[in-house]
């Protein structure tokens, strides 16, 4: 009985994380955008932590790993383009814009593409202590600080138009992204995580002083530092 229950935690917690997922999508579509981030946050949450109490109680399994997908397309692919589709439908109202109606639906490739993402992720040994492309949590978190730039705008429109490809081809590219997970190692600490301390001292300032304009923007550091990093590897290699 005690086992039974022990295997199920995790996927407990992987419930959690669809659930939010999918309140996220509806408080999106109704134009509850504050809501909708609160709700990824707290999915990132419960994805965070699924994973840490399955490998704790050593309660890993093949179900595990497929409703963790599952429930990650929901929270990460499909509630951020819920965000990004309801901003270009009231943007693109306000503006009287004569603009095709479909192109708000465009956001949606982002859960697409956020889909294959995750199904490449499952079949890939590469990716056991670090990525190949943007992982769908930090996708979803780079969209869930755009709503407070001033993207209910012209302009802002045409910048969220030209984010859904880009963030479609990070999602699906062959970039490697260093991990946030520390492991034990033989070498200096700093000079083995420089990538990721860095990071973090720099997202500590966006967020202090962005606020949550500082998640995209801790996002696209990422971006840039991992892109950094590969030429900085075959620069050595070389």
């Amino acid at each position: 009985m005690f086992d039974r229950l022990k295997r199920n935690i995790p996927n407990a917690l992987t419930a959690c994380n669809l659930l939010c997922g999918c309140v996220a999508v509806v408080r999106a579509l109704n134009g509850d955008l504050e809501a909708a981030v609160c709700c990824i946050f707290a999915a990132a949450i419960f994805d965070f932590f699924d994973g840490f109490v399955a490998r704790l109680l050593n309660a890993q399994s093949d179900i595990g790993l497929q409703l963790d997908s599952l429930a990650d397309v929901v929270s990460f692919g499909v509630a951020p383009s819920s965000i990004i589709f309801w901003t270009l439908t009231v943007t693109q109202k306000y503006f009287q814009s004569d603009l095709p109606a479909f192109i708000p639906y465009l956001a949606f490739l982002i859960a697409v593409f956020s889909a294959l993402r995750l199904a490449k992720f499952n079949i890939d040994e590469r990716q056991t202590s670090s990525f190949i492309g943007l992982p769908t949590p930090a996708c979803a978190i780079f969209v869930c600080g755009l709503p407070y730039f001033d993207i209910f705008t012209h302009t802002g429109y045409f910048v969220l138009l030209t984010l859904i490809p880009a963030l479609c081809f990070l999602l699906t590219c062959e970039l490697p992204m260093f991990s946030l997970k520390l492991k034990k190692t033989d070498k200096p600490f700093v000079g083995q995580y420089k990538m990721q301390l860095l990071l973090l001292a720099c997202s500590s300032v966006f967020l202090i002083a962005g606020q949550m304009k500082g998640l995209s923007l801790s996002i696209a550091l990422y971006v840039l530092l991992a892109f950094i990093d590969r030429k900085r590897k075959k620069h050595v290699e070389q």
